[in-house]
């Protein structure tokens, strides 16, 4: 499979994950980054029914329409989609309308994440995300496994576990900002990842104090995340230790979007990354890890 990270040289292309306006529609999402300054979208067309996500259906034929025609409209990228749940009842081959739809649409990657309740289901885990694999390498797409601090799969050691058994080309691994933190990982670990299963990276900042319970950190993570630059996460040290790029923005933060909109919220979200990041690239070799 192409390699879908950006050149060494070049900048780096910046999405807005649904999660941060979780109350849009795709084609709404898309309207928005637009108007904000993004390249790129990253769409729910996977739904969670998590409170105040939005209620249309994203494979609807309607709501495909309209997300088509405002890409059509805007010109943006669609750089990854989601959210491909691993349940004690999950089937992969329920993910493939999104990830023909994804693929149509020209996006990368999907995302996966575990959320069984078992401890002793790894066979499990490395069979729905082998079988997710195949399915999406036909449409182009890439599937990175995500480590939410809240979830069954909580640190990078477990999801690195998967995708190397798993041993398929299209595999990849997810680093979260938020999630870096909240599961305690050294960032010297991230030069252990292979670069090839890196390809974008989730941003958003939060104080240096960690939750001491689920319920807390899942607060923290879908409604209370901050601006870049406003809390505690080394983003210089991570996209260090990082192959070049792409950034995908995921700031769900209620207070400010009902104090600003979505718009005015997504625009300094962006904004905020981009003074944070400045002319910070990736220091690490493609051919070998970068010292420690």
């Amino acid at each position: 499979m192409a390699d879908t990270r950006p050149a060494e040289l070049d900048d780096p292309l910046y999405s807005l994950a649904h999660l941060t306006l979780i109350n849009c529609t795709p084609a709404e999402l898309v309207y928005v980054a637009a108007r904000a300054g993004y390249e790129a979208v990253s769409p729910r067309f996977i739904t969670m029914n998590v409170p105040g996500e939005f209620t249309h259906a994203p494979l609807d034929k309607a709501q495909v329409q309209a997300t088509k025609t405002a890409l059509d409209t805007t010109g943006l990228k669609v750089l990854d989609i989601e959210l491909a749940r691993i349940t004690e009842d999950c089937d992969p081959r329920e993910f493939e309308a999104a990830l023909e739809l994804g693929g149509e649409l020209g996006a990368r990657h999907m995302i996966m994440s575990a959320w069984t309740t078992r401890r002793d289901d790894r066979n499990f885990l490395l069979d729905v995300y082998s079988e997710t694999c195949d399915l999406a390498a036909p449409y182009g797409l890439t599937i990175d496994l995500e480590f939410p601090s809240f979830s069954r799969l909580r640190t990078l050691d477990e999801v690195l576990d998967i995708v190397r058994a798993a041993d398929r080309p299209n595999g990849g691994v997810l680093v979260d900002t938020l999630y870096l933190h909240l599961s305690r990982v050294d960032l010297g670990e991230l030069l252990h990842v292979p670069p090839e299963w890196l390809h974008f990276l989730h941003i958003s900042d939060c104080l240096p104090g960690i939750a001491d319970t689920r319920e807390g950190m899942i607060q923290l993570a879908r409604d209370a995340r901050l601006y870049p630059g406003e809390g505690w996460i080394d983003f210089a040290g991570i996209i260090e230790r990082c192959p070049p790029m792409n950034y995908s923005i995921e700031l769900p933060n209620q207070s400010r979007v009902s104090e600003l909109g979505y718009e005015e919220h997504a625009r300094r979200c962006l904004t905020h990354a981009k003074q944070v990041f400045g002319a910070t690239r990736s220091k690490r070799r493609m051919a070998e890890p970068l010292a420690a």
